[in-house]
């Protein structure tokens, strides 16, 4: 899977998109502590109106997906065998796949580490057309009329590998922004807190992985009666405690609920991005990108902030009647510091392999929900990674 680029790659001329590309939106962090320039910002700027293409092969398409379809009438949960109604999936139409490159344009953009530049700039890059902030680089190209085909956010966290981050959450912002100010204040009934309360002080949870590609068993600490993650208590460690809502006073208890208020009333609690993640860390470590893994929490800060922005903006401006292939894609990864011990190099390049991948996969899935829809079935009623005899096309 590697990064394909074609003639086009280096970078081009703001409306430079070539015919039937997919347009790619990419974000980093501005200046925050004691980065000038943030991690995440160098590994992204270099991609500015850069153009890749996809790279389809279709003998890992075709070991991607099961033989036959699911008619067995129990289940395996948790090393337990229980009893289910038997449902037979119906097996999914044959389709072709696509070989031909395709090519995939980037656009890049720098977010403030702020609640309120996150609030301002982000809802707009999913309006249709999307609408890109005034300070964005003046060689941006013309977003696209339909919308993006993919968001994808870029943030730095501590030294280690990189972290491909699952899920977004809507409360527990108690950490100051790089101008010293918090997130939003919500008003919340109790049934709406995400986060664990109360504890005895001592309590620890443990929660291990089941795909081997996340991180390790993860504990999660009790600090003045709340349990927070081991992401979120990195990201105080790395800020200060002086930076963390409550923590000098130790009065958790009444402080406020911050995170996403107006406007986001009817969201949910957490979202989970639609890209399969476990597939995507596999695959890239079998292309060479050995140091990533998997990741439940982003941290409670910033990168989760815009992360759930996103997440819930996408749901937000989504059509009920329209086709799932109209919904643009989300990621958040999380980057290290520069050589800490990733190179910027290393992260761009993994950043570029992410892209080509995501991209090659709505590809494969426009392809299977076209034929589908050519043999009456409703998309939506068959199951990414259904059985279904595959021809190869290149055109």
């Amino acid at each position: 899977m590697p990064a394909v680029h074609g003639p086009n790659d280096p970078p081009q001329t703001a409306n430079a998109v070539p015919p039937n590309s997919f347009r790619v939106l990419v974000t980093g962090f501005g200046p925050f502590m004691h980065y000038e320039v943030n991690p995440s910002w160098l590994a992204v700027q270099p991609l500015q109106n850069v153009v890749l293409h996809t790279d389809i092969d279709p003998e890992k398409v075709k070991a991607s997906m099961p033989s036959v379809a699911s008619t067995s009438p129990t289940a395996k949960l948790n090393g337990a065998m229980v009893n289910k109604t038997a449902v037979k999936t119906p097996p999914q139409p044959p389709f072709e796949i696509p070989t031909t490159p395709r090519p995939i344009h980037i656009t890049t953009f720098k977010v403030p580490v702020l609640y309120e530049s996150v609030l301002e700039k982000v809802p707009p890059v999913h309006l249709r057309p999307p609408v890109l902030p005034e300070d964005a680089p003046e060689d941006c190209a013309t977003p696209p009329p339909n919308g993006y085909d993919f968001v994808f956010h870029i943030g730095v966290a501590g030294r280690g590998p990189l972290r491909m981050e699952r899920i977004g959450h809507k409360l527990g912002y108690h950490m100051k922004d790089a101008s010293g100010k918090y997130a939003p204040v919500v008003k919340v009934l109790p049934k709406d807190f995400s986060r664990r309360e109360g504890g005895n002080g001592n309590d620890a949870l443990t929660v291990e992985s089941s795909d081997g590609l996340s991180a390790g068993g993860s504990t999660f600490v009790s600090v003045n009666g709340m349990v927070i993650s081991p992401a979120e208590s990195a990201e105080r460690e790395r800020l200060g405690m002086d930076m963390v809502e409550g923590s000098i006073s130790a009065d958790t208890i009444s402080r406020p609920s911050r995170g996403f208020g107006v406007g986001y009333e009817n969201c949910h609690e957490e979202y989970t991005t639609d890209i399969d993640v476990t597939r995507l860390v596999s695959d890239l470590k079998k292309d060479g990108v050995e140091q990533i893994y998997s990741s439940m929490d982003a941290g409670h800060y910033l990168c989760d902030f815009i992360y759930y922005c996103s997440l819930a903006e996408v749901k937000r401006t989504a059509k009920p009647y329209e086709e799932k292939r109209r919904t643009p894609q989300v990621l958040f990864l999380h980057c290290p510091p520069v050589n800490q011990p990733l190179s910027t190099e290393q992260v761009t390049d993994a950043i570029k392999k992410i892209i080509v991948w995501v991209c090659g996969e709505i590809m494969i899935q426009q392809a299977r929900d076209d034929a589908a829809a050519a043999a009456g079935v409703s998309p939506a009623g068959a199951p990414p990674g259904a059985s279904g005899s595959q021809k190869v096309i290149k055109s």
